[in-house]
């Protein structure tokens, strides 16, 4: 249970700059002004923090970017080799010392949220608490090439790298949201996944922190005199829809604004169908499998009387017809995944690498007869991966494999991969812009977020050099590799990489949608002025 904390005094911290905030937007009659306008979006779920370092779901992620900034952002290529594609944010520029030695400086009109400046020593307490252990952080392994990261004066900070590779600017500035030291430095860091910080954050983002009531909405305000410039949009809403189905009904019916993903053709053909609604495909950074636990439920020094065998693991991904079960539930908007891939990494679906095809005969044989039976873990808030759990329990069950469905919500879903108390589960997994940190990190032997214990060193020595190669050629065919090897000993069952849709109110205009980050961009979103509601004056 989060803690309860001084919710009166953060409120009384933030009014001032939010009655500067109400009164830049309102000309005679109301809010009439370009920098006005509330948008509200449709969550499919609820924060539980919106401390960056801890957080492990989209809807946070969501939230909590329009909060914090990163040193720099990636650009709108999308590229991650190298660093000239990237934008400054708290960083006003950068410069390379040597080969290993990487210098930002900041920008001095950088502040928190409660005037403070931002400084170099916050960069420094970040990355010591995104590599803390006791922190857990889930991007803790995506930052093990940086040696150090030291505070030269107030606005310079110097990063040490350990070895050269062409993802170290990108390694430098995607994984960490700077955090204010001030305020954290004495909250102990075991308590940080519950620590109130994480129910009113203080950060240096477009967006303040206004308030969270429990079960229902989380508001944010622009910052007017923001540094990097005043976010046309006065106030964002999440107001939380519960599940998908929910949320899609809410934009429908005009309660919010936005909804990030439809993801069934009958979802997309409602938004479609509505003139009120603008659709934006985009390419999915998820990619949605089953996980095999290969360490006995709850009893991590055991192996798995099922998932253990290589066999049994081979002749449950044979005998899953996906592209059958992608065309029933999603239509066009779905592909089978070769490896663990999105159709965000577009590159990586040009290798000649295919899914592992539909073969019962194969998959009956490594069996040898053997009936079997385990639990399959399910988030409930989920209705499609509630509908695949079904496809795939008909589709054992022609092979005598019993599978016994648990549906649960999120928070015990993800209790249970910590714990190692499954047989397993079927997840959705929000990638990073480039394989070389979310494929370890999943299915590496280290890899924080391996809950199933997979363990494969030829796989892990290919990610290596994958991650190494100096081209984007050279890169493309180490992963091949990579997932070659990866079907030839599964640790689950790949099922779908979805082609995102999303739904936003015409009234919204330049809309953009970053892959990687949803709303990332919603800084940049407006409300012309005779678009704006009654409910955009009176600021309800």
């Amino acid at each position: 249970m989060t803690p309860a904390f001084a919710r009166p005094r953060r409120i009384a911290t933030l009014l001032p700059a939010l009655l500067v905030v109400l009164a830049g937007c309102r000309g005679p009659g109301g809010c009439t002004t370009e920098y006005c306008g509330t948008v509200v979006f449709a969550a499919t779920g609820e924060p539980s923090t919106l401390l960056p370092v801890v957080s492990t779901s989209a809807v946070e992620r969501d939230v909590h970017d329009q909060i914090f900034l990163k040193l720099a952002e990636i650009g709108p290529d999308g590229g991650t080799f190298g660093d000239s594609g990237f934008v400054p944010e708290l960083a006003r520029s950068w410069e390379w010392t040597d080969p290993l030695t990487l210098t930002f400086h900041l920008d001095p009109r950088a502040r928190w949220h409660d005037g403070a400046p931002v400084t170099a020593a916050d960069v420094a307490f970040t990355f010591d608490a995104y590599s803390d252990s006791v922190v857990g952080s889930g991007d803790r392994a995506s930052l093990g090439h940086i040696t150090s990261v030291a505070a030269v004066d107030s606005l310079t900070v110097v990063f040490k790298f350990r070895d050269r590779y062409p993802e170290m600017f990108y390694d430098a500035t995607y994984h960490m949201r700077i955090l204010p030291a001030h305020l954290l430095r004495n909250v102990p860091r075991a308590t940080w996944q519950t620590a109130a910080f994480g129910r009113a954050p203080v950060g240096s983002g477009p967006y303040r922190f206004v308030s969270w009531t429990p079960g229902q909405s989380i508001e944010l305000a622009a910052d007017s005199t923001h540094f990097l410039g005043r976010p046309h949009l006065r106030r964002l809403i999440w107001r939380v829809a519960g599940n998908l189905n929910s949320a899609v009904t809410m934009v429908l019916a005009g309660e919010a604004d936005a909804v990030e993903v439809l993801v069934t053709p009958d979802n997309i053909r409602r938004a479609r169908a509505d003139t009120a609604l603008r659709l934006y495909p985009y390419a999915g950074s998820t990619y949605t499998f089953v996980r095999f636990n290969l360490r006995a439920n709850g009893d991590r020094s055991k192996p798995h009387p099922v998932f253990a065998d290589p066999e049994i693991r081979r002749a449950l991904v044979l005998a899953a017809d996906r592209p059958r079960m992608a065309q029933t539930v999603f239509g066009e908007y779905a592909k089978v995944p070769p490896g663990p891939m999105p159709q965000l990494w577009s590159w990586l679906w040009k290798t000649t690498l295919a899914p592992t095809p539909l073969d019962s005969a194969q998959a009956a044989r490594l069996l040898h007869g053997r009936r079997l039976s385990f639990h399959l873990i399910v988030p409930s808030t989920s209705p499609t991966r509630v509908q695949y759990a079904q496809l795939l329990q008909e589709q054992y069950r022609r092979l005598g494999i019993d599978v016994v469905i648990d549906q649960v919500d999120n928070p015990t879903l993800q209790q249970q991969l910590e714990s190692g108390k499954f047989d397993a589960s079927l997840e959705s997994f929000v990638t990073d812009p480039t394989p070389s940190s979310s494929v370890p990190a999943l299915w590496g032997r280290d890899g924080p977020q391996n809950y199933g214990h997979y363990a494969n060193d030829k796989f892990d020595a290919l990610v290596r050099t994958a991650a190494g190669a100096p081209t984007r050629g050279a890169a493309q065919a180490a992963w091949e590799s990579a997932f070659a090897a990866l079907a030839q000993d599964p640790p689950g069952v790949m099922l779908y990489a979805l082609d995102n849709v999303a739904a936003v109110n015409r009234r919204v205009a330049d809309v953009r949608i970053q892959p990687d980050s949803w709303w990332g961009l919603v800084r940049t979103w407006r409300i012309p002025p005779d678009q704006l509601t009654e409910r955009d004056r009176a600021g309800r």
